[in-house]
């Protein structure tokens, strides 16, 4: 029905009494209301209060600030977030929007037939628009294969972030070209693993990759080399913890092993030879020494070598071990 004269008349003069009554309240919050001193707010108590006379007009404020701390504009800008955290393991480092696979609207909710088809229908195109040129396919691509082979391996997340690190340099650095995306992501993963000081053999990474040994080790010299990488030697007691814990044997064992292989090496025995077959050989030595029982097939097993390579380390390891014992 539509309004009379005398209704938008009043109508008119409601909103401008609400438009003053807000003006004033304004007004009011910018000065004190007792001598019309400034107001100053203090964020640390939660209150808003007179400059000159000290009045309290407002207290219990909500802080709308972060709830972290910053001292530097730097700390500020490495804390200050928006949405998840970026990751390397993502080709847009985890900037872009991803449409979930459950088919259930906010209130949990399942969608209708018709909606599946649209939402099914968005998520084709938004994961087009997410790879815009074909860098970005190659990325998503690697760090895809990156995260299938750390998953194999048991490999922590940090280690996964350098990997990717680690890949991106080389894609930046145009260094693929007639490398296959598989061999440079299974040498990424293996330098990023050694670096970390959590090593995978290379039989082992063969094993879960799509390459054979030959490639790694030829795209991880040329990586390395390239991208001026520092990777320290292979040291077997750095296998030692992680063959005991499949083997399930006992501290005592494993600390055996360690002394075994201190001993050798400070004779530069392990020079030239396999860190994961002297690791396999110090841990079945360490259970003579402990008397427990473990079999060479079953270590050889385990740390994935031959039982020659056990047989012909182990005695040289022991002769090692004797000369540094007390006489």
């Amino acid at each position: 029905m539509p309004q009379t004269n005398s209704e938008r008349l009043r109508s008119d003069q409601s909103a401008e009494t609400t438009d003053t009554t807000a003006s004033e309240d304004e007004t009011e919050r910018e000065t004190c209301p007792e001598c019309d001193g400034p107001l100053r707010s203090d964020a640390t108590h939660g209150e808003t209060a007179c400059a000159d006379c000290g009045l309290v007009v407002d207290e219990d404020e909500i802080d709308r600030g972060a709830e972290w701390t910053a001292y530097s504009a730097t700390e500020e800008d490495e804390k200050s977030r928006v949405g998840s955290p970026t990751t390397e393991m993502m080709h847009d480092k985890g900037l872009s929007t991803n449409i979930g696979w459950q088919d259930r609207d906010a209130y949990g909710n399942a969608l209708s037939s018709r909606q599946r088809q649209k939402m099914n229908r968005l998520r084709t195109w938004n994961e087009r628009f997410r790879t815009t040129d074909a860098k970005d396919r190659n990325l998503k691509q690697a760090l895809g294969e990156i995260n299938r082979m750390a998953s194999a391996l048991g490999l922590p997340e940090s280690i996964r972030e350098t990997a990717g690190i680690i890949y991106r340099r080389a894609l930046e650095e145009d260094m693929l070209p007639g490398r296959s995306v598989e061999g440079v992501s299974s040498a990424a993963l293996y330098a990023a693993a050694r670096r970390a000081g959590i090593p995978r053999s290379l039989d082992e990474v063969e094993e879960i990759s799509r390459v054979e040994r030959v490639p790694i080790m030829r795209t991880y010299r040329y990586i390395t080399r390239e991208l001026d990488l520092t990777i320290p030697p292979s040291d077997p007691t750095d296998y030692v913890p992680r063959f005991a814990s499949e083997l399930d044997v006992s501290d005592e064992t494993e600390r055996q092993a360690r002394d075994i292989l201190e001993a050798a090496i400070n004779e530069g025995y392990q020079s030239g030879k396999s860190p994961v077959g002297l690791a396999a050989s110090a841990l079945y030595a360490g259970a003579l020494i402990t008397n427990k029982k473990v079999t060479q097939k079953r270590i050889s097993d385990v740390a994935d070598i031959s039982k020659v390579t056990i047989r012909n380390r182990y005695k040289d390891l022991l002769e090692f071990h004797e000369h540094t014992l007390p006489k």
